[in-house]
């Protein structure tokens, strides 16, 4: 048997699609958020997931866009138990059975370990990864350089479940920031409107470790730590500002997308001197 389960079924309506013509990636996380907890119940891992406090990682590849009016369905398994709890979940096109996204998961269940039990339950349905190898991606050295690119408060309507940040939530936070950069070097509305482009991210490193609650305050400050031809790589990194504690990351990878011919572009030489200002070093 594949283990693999289906944990969520729904469709992309036309108001959840962004300004490159796709299903907003924020959403694929709100989805994500009703999907997982049926897949931890499956597993025996209800009440940890629901009690939370532990670092989460997700590697999210994008390998084909979902539009508006597309149905789909999402899949998820366990992956393994060493490193950590290592789960997959992937979007699957519910016409054509192709896998559009997929996501790579790892919790980190070292302070609360899983008993001996619940690794011989947990280990007797784990499922095979077909999906791209994960690739290791440079980190900032520093946030120096950085620069602010979005700031708020934690709203009712921002709220998972367990009263926290949601993921969804999160991620909105960060297009805002993805935006607010893309204007940074250039590539703002009015650039986006009459040369018919826009950042497709087609790859997410996203980090949680930590929690804010409802009318807590976060600022993100945005960084590049990749810039090429037609591509580029942003790492997003959110802050409670009060205190400065990191409460979550994103990497985020993407191209300069003609909506036209829907292939990468170059970027032009203005933004590209602009881009290369904000770069910053890694390690």
């Amino acid at each position: 048997m594949s283990n693999w389960i289906e944990t969520y079924r729904g469709t992309v309506p036309p108001w959840e699609c962004d300004v490159t013509e796709h299903f907003t990636i924020a959403y694929y996380f709100a989805r994500l958020e009703e999907a997982e907890p049926n897949l931890a119940e499956a597993l025996g891992l209800g009440e940890r997931l629901r009690a939370g406090g532990f670092e989460r990682r997700l590697n999210v590849r994008f390998a084909r866009e979902l539009r508006a009016g597309s149905s789909f369905q999402v899949e998820g398994a366990v992956l393994g138990l060493d490193d950590g709890l290592r789960l997959g979940h992937r979007f699957v096109d519910s016409a054509n059975g192709e896998t559009v996204t997929w996501i790579d998961e790892r919790w980190d269940v070292s302070h609360v370990p899983l008993s001996a039990e619940e690794r011989r339950a947990i280990g007797a349905r784990l499922a095979r990864w077909e999906g791209p190898a994960m690739e290791a991606r440079a980190e900032p050295k520093s946030t120096a350089g950085f620069i602010p690119t979005a700031r708020g408060r934690v709203r009712h309507g921002d709220l998972d479940s367990r009263g926290h940040f949601g993921l969804a939530a999160m991620v909105h936070r960060f297009t805002d920031s993805c935006i607010q950069a893309g204007s940074a070097i250039g590539m703002d509305a009015e650039f986006i409107e009459k040369s018919r482009r826009g950042f497709s991210t087609f790859e997410l490193g996203l980090r949680i470790s930590g929690v804010l609650q409802l009318d807590e305050p976060y600022l993100i400050e945005t960084g590049i730590a990749h810039l090429g031809n037609s591509s580029l790589r942003l790492v997003h990194v959110m802050t409670d500002p009060r205190i400065g504690r990191e409460v979550a990351r994103l990497g985020q990878y993407g191209v300069n997308l003609d909506l036209d011919a829907r292939r990468p572009a170059r970027w032009p030489d203005d933004i590209r001197a602009r881009a290369a200002k904000l770069v910053i070093e890694t390690v």
